[in-house]
């Protein structure tokens, strides 16, 4: 999905740059980038590849030989960026997270003008350049990141760094968050809540919904309060989001105890351990066992030092392999044992069927599985979830048409999300089944949002109900 951090300092800002930036590497696979700009040197920008190296080892040069007293940095899942621009707003740098629907025909628009753009790798159009062109055309930059934010299709959150201060864009539905800390000398901005901490930021605020705020090593200033309407996206809680991060006041860890807590509640099966799929599926499991009194045990680990992320590469059959074998047994908490597994969700269902098939093959007598969101049945619009082209990738997709004989209608398919319905049944049953499961029990969405804790009309649920 992406992350990003930016630094205005009345000092140096490049060792908190660089730190708040790592502090995002959980949140993308494939480009990392940093930008500064100083009175005395101007701009200077670096990017590198990711896919096979921390971002720490990748910017280590640039960490002692970078300087300017603001700057802005990115993990990114595909693009390279932040991006250096010039144009009649003067030279800029530019980074984004969120994900453009509509890109094709912003871009068609924006060539009648005679704007050119440069391709990546894959033909794609860099999203963030796009941005930087609309932005470009209006006659400031306030106008034009309103007018950015007003015509693409999906969501998008954005740093700006210029000469007078960075600019902080938060979507216009908030689908993604943006922070606010402060220090003696400076103050920056975050996706993550807790990027800053140990850098001896303090809380300032969360930016609201569209607010566009312009931040100075003197403080920040809001230049477009914050609407009304909010849609946060839920899975930064399920998934995405660090433990120790927290969304509109809400704790990831907090809200992930209340998921499998919930998930307890309602379950029957006593089996002999609780475990989660690491790393995300943990919090969940902890609050199922405390909950339910079934003793939590690590019946497998995650061997991380040498290993990227399990959805990077791309190719599936590579990232099922990586899945696989990042996880080492430890063979005497799962011989002969019922196993209960909490992952944070099922997407397409081939890692978790390896997971089970491992479990079995190390000795397991029963593998439970219980996701801890419910079942995913619509293809993100909004942020970069997944790399799937199409929804017939979601395992519920897959499944609804081998019993419907075909594309269900949208009121068929209504009736799949509906967790007292029988169609949900028999959808719930046939993945059992053909996951290789002993039982299947996915969360409830009204129980998740409960378990988040703020009103269903501020968060996004639409990969699970359809809603916007």
């Amino acid at each position: 999905m992406g992350g990003f951090f930016a630094v205005a300092s009345k000092e140096d800002c490049v060792f908190d740059l660089f730190f708040g930036v790592d502090y995002h590497s959980h949140l993308g696979t494939r480009r990392a980038g940093m930008a500064v700009y100083s009175a005395e040197n101007g701009f200077d920008k670096a990017i590198h590849n990711i896919e096979n190296a921390p971002f720490r080892t990748k910017f280590t040069k640039e960490s002692n030989d970078m300087h300017g007293t603001m700057g802005i940095g990115c993990i990114s899942d595909f693009e390279a960026q932040p991006i250096l621009v010039r144009s009649h707003h003067g030279t800029f740098a530019i980074t984004t997270v969120g994900k453009i629907n509509n890109a094709d025909e912003i871009v068609d628009e924006i060539v009648k003008k005679n704007t050119h753009f440069f391709e990546m790798q894959n033909g794609d159009i860099n999203p963030t350049e796009l941005v930087a062109a609309i932005i470009n055309q209006k006659d400031n930059f306030i106008d034009g990141i309103r007018y950015a934010q007003d015509i693409v299709d999906g969501s998008l959150s954005m740093l700006i760094l210029t000469p007078k201060g960075i600019y902080c864009a938060r979507d216009k539905m908030g689908r993604t968050p943006v922070v606010i800390g402060k220090k003696d000398n400076g103050y920056c901005a975050s996706f993550e809540s807790f990027a800053y901490l140990n850098l001896g930021y303090t809380d300032v605020k969360e930016l609201g919904p569209g607010e566009v705020a312009v931040m100075t090593a003197d403080g920040i200033k809001t230049l477009i309060p914050a609407g009304d309407k909010m849609k946060i996206c839920t899975f930064l809680w399920i998934y995405y989001g660090y433990p120790s991060s927290s969304y509109e006041g809400i704790s990831v860890e907090k809200m992930r105890y209340n998921c499998g807590k919930a998930l307890a509640k309602r379950d029957n099966v006593k089996p002999d351990i609780v475990a989660g799929v690491p790393d995300s599926g943990v919090a969940h499991a902890i609050g199922y066992s405390n909950e339910s009194g079934i003793p939590y045990s690590r019946p497998f680990v995650k061997y991380t030092p040498t290993w990227p992320r399990s959805f990077m590469p791309t190719h599936q059959s590579k990232r099922n392999l990586i899945a696989k074998m990042k996880l080492i047994p430890i063979h005497d908490l799962i011989e002969g044992k019922s196993l209960l597994l909490i992952d944070d969700s099922i997407v397409r269902g081939t890692q978790l069927r390896e997971a089970a098939d491992f479990l079995y093959a190390s000795g397991a007598k029963e593998v439970h599985i219980r996701p801890a969101c419910p079942p995913i049945m619509y293809g993100c619009k909004y942020l970069n979830f997944s790399r799937s082209t199409s929804e017939m990738e979601l395992i519920t997709r897959r499944v609804i048409n081998d019993l419907e004989g075909g594309a269900p209608d949208d009121a068929t398919l209504k009736e799949y999300t509906n967790p007292d319905s029988e169609k949900y049944k028999k959808m719930v049953d046939e993945i059992c089944e053909r996951l290789h499961f002993t039982s299947l029990r996915y969360h409830r969405l009204d129980d998740m949002i409960e378990s988040v804790g703020i009103g269903t009309d501020k968060l996004c649920t639409y990969c699970w109900n359809g809603e916007e």
